[in-house]
């Protein structure tokens, strides 16, 4: 019997190294596109910014695989023989459905994915153990699984896609009258104030969802910083204002693109960092289960309370882990295909969509021109050509080498997004990453007429 529980943690290995192919194919579009979609560099120095971030994001990564292990249910009601059934059927549901999104081009949150499958398991596993107990009633449920957190993750997701769009479209707008589709002259003067910003929030990014908690950060160093917090902000973006600058005028460094490149080393740290969890916390679950079976004396009945204790990360699967991810970046033909999917979506010019639009997308449409129309007639006319003149693109010619959007839309995408999940994770609010740079982008794409 022993030997059939570790057949089982083989299979889960198995398809924790396709998860892990195809959860990077699809969050790739994540910290690709900005740089990819405003032509920053070529594709092989994106890659390569890219496989850097991802190999110390694993490397170093944090202490999350508690969400495999206890995040989602309550592992002392389960015997190990039900949570092994639990994660194997996690595994094998993950593997399928992140495929099928790739195969259609579709980006998915591997976080929502892998939380509502355990959710799913687990509900379905503590059905059949109430069933099949004398002293259980369906009323005891509540004792299996954690309702709360499932219940915060659906509202933070919801929520984080409403503010994702709406802060995208606000920030690209005002961006956008400010700097204008002819920027070269307006960011001569202001371009170090504004890539001072971006580096700024792209830098508060990295270090509190991207390293945070990890060997990299000294507790003492988080504590101080969190103490500190506002100072530290400001000298950070003076610092990285003065730096901006000195580069822009001495060097005559294009530092939009640096700003662009960073923003994307940065969210491939944070991906890395925190959503590996998603492909490999389940098999590092199982593997523990399976040593606290066989050092127990190998009962399947027995309960999974210790499996609620503190995970130490082993360092050897963290970086096997991101050497997988970084050779499915630069090798996966999915992951092309997910990214082309959300530039297209983005580009400033018209063109043939994979995607045609629904009755509700074309009502939602409508309604926003509805509201636009109403609250224009109270808009003073000056006002109006100001802002019409600061839109007006005459470059709109088709054009295959030109850039699907410059480098001041991608600039917003990083920032907002930066700004978003860093500050939801240092509020401890729930959302998936996926859904933020998307619909940022989204948003971005809307108040940019694209």
């Amino acid at each position: 019997m022993e030997n059939f529980y570790l057949i089982i943690v083989i299979i889960i290995m198995a398809l924790a190294v396709m998860d892990l192919i195809v959860g990077v194919s699809n969050d790739a579009a994540n910290f690709l596109n900005s740089a990819i979609g405003s032509k920053a560099a070529p594709r092989y120095v994106i890659l390569g910014v890219a496989t850097i971030g991802i190999l110390i994001g694993a490397i170093f990564s944090i202490g999350m695989m508690e969400v495999a292990r206890s995040g989602v249910f309550n592992p002392a009601m389960f015997t190990f023989q039900d949570i092994m059934m639990v994660f194997l059927t996690v595994m094998l549901t993950d593997v399928i459905l992140l495929y099928l999104f790739n195969t259609i081009g579709l980006p998915t949150s591997t976080t929502v994915s892998l939380v509502f499958e355990l959710l799913g398991a687990a509900v379905a596993v503590s059905l059949i153990a109430i069933g099949r107990s004398d002293t259980l009633a369906f009323t005891d449920l509540s004792h299996f699984i954690n309702t709360s957190k499932a219940m915060a993750i659906i509202s933070g997701i919801l929520l984080s896609v409403a503010i994702a769009f709406i802060c995208g479209s606000i920030i690209m707008f005002i961006t956008r009258v400010i700097f204008t589709f002819h920027f070269k002259k307006t960011f001569a003067v202001f371009g170090p104030l504004w890539c001072g910003v971006a580096f700024t929030a792209i830098s508060y990014f990295a270090l509190f969802k991207g390293l945070k908690g990890s060997s990299l950060m000294p507790s003492e160093l988080l504590a101080y910083m969190d103490n500190n917090l506002f100072l530290m902000i400001v000298f950070m973006f003076i610092g990285w204002s003065v730096i901006s600058a000195i580069l822009q005028y001495l060097f005559k460094v294009n530092t939009l693109k640096v700003t662009v490149l960073a923003g994307t080393f940065s969210l491939a740290l944070a991906f890395a960092g925190n959503d590996l969890v998603n492909f490999i916390g389940v098999f590092m679950a199982s593997f523990d289960s399976y040593e606290i079976f066989q050092a127990t004396g190998g009962n399947p009945m027995m309960t999974m309370e210790s499996l609620a204790r503190p995970v130490a990360a082993n360092t050897a699967i963290l970086a096997s882990a991101g050497t997988i991810m970084a050779l499915t970046l630069w090798f996966s033909k999915k992951a092309k295909k997910v990214s082309d999917t959300e530039v297209n979506l983005s580009k400033q010019e018209a063109g043939v969509e994979r995607f045609g639009s629904t009755p509700v997308s074309r009502a939602i449409v409508r309604l926003s021109l509805g509201i636009n129309r109403n609250y224009e007639r109270y808009i003073p006319n000056t006002v109006k050509k100001f802002i019409a003149k600061r839109f007006r693109n005459p470059s709109l010619q088709r054009n295959p080498n030109k850039a699907p959007f410059d480098l001041i839309r991608a600039t917003v995408n990083l920032t907002v997004a930066s700004l978003l999940i860093s500050t939801a994770t240092t509020l401890k609010l729930p959302l998936s990453t996926t859904y933020v740079t998307f619909m940022v982008a989204m948003g971005s794409s809307l108040a940019d007429k694209a």
